[in-house]
């Protein structure tokens, strides 16, 4: 079905793998396509409750492959508009949580690709470099919007201008990525954790989701008047009479996402 990525569904997650492992996993116009019709096949299925992005080799996302383009002069804008930003409003508006596993190098556009992610998991090995810089362009991918929203405008300043590489622990320390994993654990510590989100209530969660990035651009009256808004629908779902009637119960709920 898909040539550039592998898609696969256990236990109500479904995997994304980037699968150029030759060169890095570094985006093509095809591959960036294929990653966008895969995440909205998981949003629109009922059996998925978490989304993993994943790469296959030694790296994560090397950005996008230059060249892809032999060396013709390239409509940066063009580009951006048809195939990168697609892919990140799909993330942003898909309402299941989506977790980066970062297994290795992510640069540039796969350094973008992680923080458009809701959570992100680093292996010790990974490395992130917002490379940009490096070649006199501008963070693209959602790179502006995340990246200050996540480690604060003078991280995100200096590792934009900067473009330097970071390691997995440093990204932790600065609050980049949510948990640094031992490479040797890696797979199975990011099956585990989407298994976790995949078995909680999948409407709240992407309710939870919708009112945060909200919550960004809004004043405190909108925001609680959202809350409200939120609340009376997650009150309404089967995984709220679950809970409750778990707690009342006292054993563990058993959400089915509904």
């Amino acid at each position: 079905m898909y040539e550039t990525i592998l898609y696969e569904i256990s236990e109500g997650v479904a995997r994304i793998t980037l699968n150029r492992p030759d060169k890095y996993n570094a985006f093509t116009q095809k591959m960036l396509l294929e990653i966008t019709e895969a995440l909205k096949a998981a949003s629109k299925d009922s059996v998925v409750r978490c989304i993993v992005l994943t790469g296959s080799g030694k790296a994560f996302n090397a950005g996008q492959d230059l060249t892809e383009y032999g060396g013709d002069d390239i409509d940066f804008g063009g580009v951006i508009r048809t195939c990168y930003n697609p892919m990140v409003i799909q993330m942003h508006h898909t309402e299941k949580p989506i977790l980066a596993a970062v297994n290795g190098v992510a640069a540039g556009a796969g350094m973008s690709l992680a923080l458009a992610c809701d959570i992100r998991l680093a292996s010790d090995k990974a490395v992130f470099a917002n490379a940009f810089v490096n070649i006199g362009l501008v963070p693209d991918s959602g790179g502006c919007y995340y990246l200050p929203r996540i480690v604060g405008i003078g991280k995100a300043l200096e590792l934009a201008m900067s473009g330097d590489k970071i390691s997995a622990q440093e990204a932790y320390r600065i609050g980049m990525v949510n948990q640094v994993i031992p490479s040797a654990e890696f797979d199975a510590a990011v099956m585990a954790y989407a298994s976790k989100l995949a078995n909680l209530p999948t409407k709240a969660i992407g309710l939870i989701k919708r009112a945060m990035y909200k919550g960004l651009h809004m004043c405190l009256e909108e925001t609680l008047e959202y809350e409200a808004f939120s609340q009376a629908i997650a009150g309404n779902t089967e995984d709220f009479k679950e809970g409750t009637t778990a707690f009342i119960e006292k054993r563990a709920p058993k959400f089915t996402g509904k």
